[in-house]
């Protein structure tokens, strides 16, 4: 049995639902435009390292298991909706500062930070274990050898890491670094009311 045309399409609908405008896409821009590259592609990697959890948790069953411990699932969308929240009112108390970083972080400090950023927007939101259950269901064969399953969290992956370092590479060029200083703030509160946004719809829907 051939399983090239179940990688294909799972390669697309992944494409597709990636490249989807949300808070991964958003945070990755942030940090790339107001701090640095690095910053955006170590906030890229953050995102790809909580997706691995994700998407090799739901291999392995895991919304099985969520779906009988599902005061688990309120803990985990109570916890993303507060960080959401708080990066969206963090980001309207600095728009009005001036992007450059102080100089007492040193480069280690803000490496970790960025990308602890990238996990934590993506770890928080428990909708993604039923999303890529519900995926593996439909798109791939009922039982997979484990050397399909591997191929297809190695296939999701790299498809997500490449997405989002290049989302930050993009938006790390100066002439879009330096638009967005002429209009940081604005744009601030645009980015600060899209996770405070986000982070209602997550508390608020069941």
């Amino acid at each position: 049995m051939t399983y090239l045309p179940h990688f294909i399409t799972l390669a697309g609908v992944w494409v597709v639902m990636v490249i989807s405008p949300g808070p991964d896409f958003a945070v990755t821009a942030q940090y790339a435009t107001a701090r640095s590259r690095r910053d955006g592609l170590l906030v890229a990697l953050g995102i790809t390292s909580a997706l691995s959890i994700w998407i090799v948790g739901s291999m392995a069953g895991m919304g099985v298991l969520l779906t009988h411990v599902s005061w688990l699932v309120t803990i985990i969308r109570a916890l993303g909706a507060l960080y959401l929240l708080y990066l969206g009112v963090r980001t309207w108390l600095q728009a009005r500062r001036p992007s450059v970083q102080p100089a007492t972080i040193t480069k280690m400090q803000h490496g970790l930070s960025a990308w602890r950023v990238g996990f934590l927007t993506n770890i928080s939101n428990p909708k993604a274990v039923a999303f890529f259950s519900s995926l593996f269901v439909v798109l791939l064969p009922a039982n997979p050898p484990l050397w399909v399953q591997a191929t297809s969290v190695v296939l999701m992956l790299g498809i997500a890491v490449c997405w989002f370092c290049i989302v930050a590479c993009l938006f790390s060029l100066k002439p879009i670094r330096h638009a967005y200083s002429r209009a940081k703030r604005w744009i601030d509160y645009l980015t600060g009311g899209i996770f405070i946004a986000l982070g209602i719809r997550l508390a608020v829907e069941r």
